[in-house]
C-alpha cells in the first residue's frame, strides 16, 4: 500500500500576515504618559538688588506630611482654597500707585495691595501625597483662571466667551492667523491684570 505524503502548508503569505498584524498593533496600542504640570519657567537673570516684598503681599500655602492644608498657618479645606486665593489676589488694598481700580475685594490694608504684587507661596513636605499636591495646584491655578474669566468677559462682552475659552481657541492649531492676531492682545491684557505669580519653595524634610 502506497504511503500518502503529508500535505504541505503554504507559508508564502505568513510574512505579509505578520507585517499586517504589526501595523495593527502599532496603530491601536495607546502609550500611557505621566501627567504633569504645565509651567513656563522664567529666564535666568542676575538680580543685583532683589525687590523688597511686603509680607502682606505673600499668601503662604503649606501642605504637611499628613496632607493637611495650612494657609497662613490656619487649617483650610481643599474645597475652600480657591475662594481664599481669589480673595487674596482680588483684595486691592493698595493706595496711590499701588491702587487697583478693577479689583472687587475687601480692600483690606492687611492683605495684598494689587494682583501685580500678590504672590502665592506653596510649600509641601517630602511625604505629601502627589495626588494632594496636584489637587492644591489645580485649585490655585483655577483661582487665577476664574478672575481672568471675569475680567475677559467684562472687557470684551461682544466676544461672548471667557478667558479659558479664548485661550483654547488661540492654542488650537486650526485657528486662523487673523483670529489669533485678534485674540493675542486681549489675552495678554487679561494675563497682565492677574499675572500668575505662584512660587514653590523647596519641600520640607520630615524628621
Amino acid at each position: 500500500m502506497a504511503r500518502r505524503s503529508a500535505p504541505e502548508v503554504n507559508a508564502g503569505s505568513m510574512a505579509d500576515i505578520a507585517f499586517l498584524l504589526l501595523i495593527f498593533f502599532l496603530v491601536t496600542t495607546t502609550i500611557e504618559t505621566d501627567s504633569g504640570l504645565n509651567r513656563k519657567l522664567p529666564p535666568i537673570e542676575d538680580v543685583v538688588d532683589p525687590p523688597i516684598i511686603k509680607e502682606k503681599n505673600i499668601l503662604p500655602v503649606v501642605i504637611n506630611k499628613n496632607n493637611q492644608l495650612l494657609v497662613e498657618e490656619e487649617l483650610v479645606e481643599l474645597k475652600d482654597l480657591r475662594s481664599v486665593a481669589m480673595d487674596f489676589l482680588d483684595n486691592g488694598g493698595g493706595k496711590g500707585e499701588d491702587a487697583c481700580d478693577f479689583c472687587r475685594g475687601k480692600r483690606s490694608p492687611s492683605s495684598s495691595d494689587n494682583p501685580e504684587k500678590a504672590i502665592i507661596s506653596l510649600k509641601n513636605d517630602r511625604e505629601t501625597a502627589y495626588k494632594v499636591y496636584i489637587s492644591v495646584q489645580n485649585e490655585l491655578v483655577a483661582a487665577y483662571n476664574e478672575l481672568r474669566n471675569r475680567e475677559f468677559s467684562r472687557l470684551y462682552p461682544s466676544m461672548q466667551m471667557n478667558f479659558i475659552e479664548a485661550q483654547k481657541i488661540y492654542d488650537d492649531p486650526r485657528t486662523s492667523i487673523d483670529r489669533k492676531l485678534d485674540l493675542k492682545p486681549k489675552l495678554s491684557i487679561v494675563k497682565g491684570m492677574f499675572p500668575m505669580k505662584l512660587s514653590e519653595a523647596e519641600p520640607s524634610k520630615t524628621s
